[in-house]
């Protein structure tokens, strides 16, 4: 590690929080260069739904290399583009009824995000847009101003204005109703809340502590936008690709965004890749008005098109809600058992918290748990919640081994 430390930037993270030099991976299994194994339950920060090198996707990626297939293309059509939107079609909007362009944009979510929110201000000719307490969006110019957790959020980054938070779903227990809340600030004259052009929220908070927003609030939200001609988008970079046990977060709850940012496990592989999804009506661009260079990453549409074969059929959906009800299971017999964590379980699918009291014992049983090779990541405003992404695909018999290395770590902390 003395490399890392002597010339990478100090604004490395991860490398601080799992030190070790890692040298191959494969499935939810990770080997640093002493051979050491560690169970994933990070994967890439969601960027690795399908896992480590999975064998199908790499043998596309593998296939296409070998032909000289196009790698960089701008936004020229390709046969990867073409074979990835026609996919995309037949697997994931046609079956679900949802008629979205798709727009390529930089490689990385918070590229999305900035793309949505400036469709969204342009086909409005509104600048203020809605966030909500805990979200995380990004981390650049108007995404950053969109994210609630104050560790990211210094005034000399970027300006604030332009964005009005919101409380989400839970926010101050459940006596408030924070639709009403909301409500009252759009009809009140007095509020001081300039119109807005759209409403962007995560259904579920992933970096703001696994906080699952109820179908009927999230449903409420979605006819408070209409009612108000305020554009709905669902940020599904981390909680979208199947992490909530089908393909968008938002399916069966009710409503439909009028644009959705995907990017991390889109491209099936970890490579870069994201999209903005949006009505045929909003998609007001002028040819070449908003641009990247990497928004033809070929390589990525050759995975994604491949990961879309997981969507032909339930069987995946299947496992996801098979091993969801293990990870929920294995986390409440926790809780009960280490009344001292004061803890709390969250989540669905395989996105879930088991949010600890104390933000220091939480760091301690995460630091414990990497030592005994398990990689877990913490979240939420005090950094107290361990977060469980293990990949979608990950065996039944490795998530039952992870959990078991989680709570021998809990019991070597707490006794």
């Amino acid at each position: 590690m003395d490399i890392i430390e002597r010339r990478e930037s100090a604004v490395r993270s991860y490398v601080r929080a799992f030190p070790a030099t890692f040298a191959k991976a494969q499935g939810a299994l990770l080997y640093d260069t002493s051979g050491k194994r560690y169970i994933d339950f990070f994967s890439g920060a969601g960027g690795l739904n399908y896992g480590h090198n999975n064998p199908q996707i790499k043998a596309a990626i593998m296939e296409y290399l070998a032909a000289d297939g196009v790698t960089h293309s701008l936004d020229m059509a390709t046969a990867a583009k073409v074979r990835f939107l026609e996919r995309f079609e037949q697997v994931i909007l046609q079956p679900r009824q949802l008629d979205y362009k798709v727009q390529f944009t930089g490689p990385t979510g918070t590229n999305a995000v900035e793309a949505a929110l400036k469709i969204a201000r342009k086909v409005k000719q509104r600048a203020n847009v809605v966030a909500f307490t805990n979200g995380y969006h990004g981390l650049t110019g108007s995404a950053l101003a969109l994210t609630g957790n104050a560790h990211y959020r210094n005034p000399f980054y970027t300006s604030r204005a332009n964005v009005t938070m919101m409380p989400f779903d839970g926010y101050f227990g459940s006596e408030v109703n924070t639709i009403d809340y909301f409500r009252k600030f759009l009809t009140d004259s007095g509020s001081g809340l300039d119109r807005p052009a759209a409403v962007i929220l995560e259904t579920i908070q992933a970096e703001g502590g696994i906080n699952v927003a109820r179908p009927a609030w999230l449903q409420a939200l979605a006819a408070l936008c209409q009612e108000f001609d305020m554009l709905l988008i669902v940020d599904d970079i981390q909680v979208g690709n199947g992490r909530t046990g089908r393909f968008f977060s938002f399916e069966g709850l009710g409503f439909t965004p009028d644009i959705v940012t995907v990017s991390k496990s889109i491209s099936g592989y970890g490579l870069p890749m994201a999209l903005v999804l949006l009505k045929p009506e909003l998609d007001q661009w002028l040819p070449g008005e908003h641009t990247g260079t990497f928004r033809g990453n070929n390589l990525a549409f050759v995975g994604a098109t491949e990961a879309l074969r997981y969507w032909e059929t339930d069987e995946l959906t299947h496992a996801i809600q098979r091993r969801s009800r293990l990870l929920d299971q294995r986390l409440h017999t926790m809780q009960t058992s280490y009344p001292q964590l004061e803890a709390q379980v969250r989540g669905k699918g395989l996105i879930y918290g088991l949010a600890v009291g104390d933000p220091e014992l939480a760091g301690a049983i995460g630091r414990e748990s990497f030592t005994q090779g398990l990689i877990l990541e913490r979240c939420g405003a005090e950094d107290n919640v361990l977060k469980f992404l293990p990949p979608l695909v990950i065996e039944d018999e490795l998530l039952a081994e992870g959990l078991s290395i989680l709570n021998r770590s809990i019991a070597t902390i707490v006794g």
